[in-house]
């Protein structure tokens, strides 16, 4: 059976990593919201030898990123856990970072919302909370590419959609973070940094 592939992890993946590199190196252990594909966490992990790499998924998306864990061993990368943000198994392990990329427009809002809230839980002071995907400003969402994504979303369900970045930001306050950085990234993306106080 063919690994599930996504192109977009294949061209984001080294900016991302660009960014993650410094900001992490001090770090021991990262548990990364809706791993997907896994190609994120193949990359990532080799490329951040010194970090424990925790991926996690619906259940349905666990033989997927296996695949991409089987072809791609690193002694760092651990196979994927459970997560569900609508539910409350989150994992017992001590994290001191959790990184998560395109899952905050596929998921309801309501899991967005736990999702942050848990975030701010399972963080320790100074730890930090990585989300890399599309927003809006304002309620202004740019470029046309952009709108086009947004539109096609909501289409395919209406709790999908491209979110706005102050109410993600009033939800990470709420949770004890503290915004470092709002990275502008390729194909119209943002990379936001966020410090648990």
């Amino acid at each position: 059976m063919d690994k599930p592939f996504s192109l977009a992890c294949e061209n984001n993946r080294g900016p991302i990593l660009e960014i993650l590199q410094p900001l992490l190196a001090d770090k021991l252990s990262v548990l990364e919201i809706g791993s997907g594909t896994g190609q994120h966490a193949v990359w990532f992990a080799k490329h951040l030898p010194k970090l424990r790499w925790q991926t996690s998924d619906l259940q349905h998306n666990h033989v997927g990123i296996n695949q991409w864990l089987d072809a791609y061993p690193s002694p760092n990368l651990l196979p994927p856990v459970e997560l569900d943000m609508l539910g409350d198994n989150w994992p017992k392990a001590d994290f001191d970072c959790i990184y998560s990329a395109n899952t905050a427009h596929i998921m309801p809002w309501e899991a967005v919302v736990n999702m942050l809230a848990h975030v701010g839980l399972t963080l320790p002071s100074n730890g930090h909370f990585c989300l890399y995907g599309p927003m809006q400003y304002q309620g202004v969402i740019e470029p046309q590419s952009n709108r086009n994504f947004d539109t096609s979303l909501r289409q395919q369900a209406s709790h999908m959609g491209i979110r706005e970045f102050h109410q993600i930001n009033r939800l990470a306050a709420e949770a004890g973070l503290v915004l470092l950085d709002d990275h502008a990234m390729p194909a119209n993306n943002r990379l936001l940094v966020w410090q648990k106080a």
